[in-house]
């Protein structure tokens, strides 16, 4: 299955990728990036790797990948 992968650094948490996710798999972390943003995170139990915060993520956040 493929997974989803979040490049925490670019997060500016906007919420686009919460508001839309449609198993409600993201949330953000308690923990801040080096920009002051608080981060998506991703809960692999529930993510079906739709690719919705892929596609509405203005800033390139989130990556998925396909297994080999």
């Amino acid at each position: 299955m493929s997974k989803v992968i979040v490049k925490k650094e670019q997060c500016k948490q906007c919420g686009y990728c919460v508001k839309h996710c449609p198993k409600q798999a993201i949330s953000f972390s308690a923990d801040f990036n080096s920009s002051g943003f608080k981060y998506a995170v991703v809960d692999d139990s529930k993510c079906i790797a739709c690719g919705m915060c892929y596609t509405t993520c203005p800033d390139g956040v989130f990556e998925i990948r396909k297994p080999d």
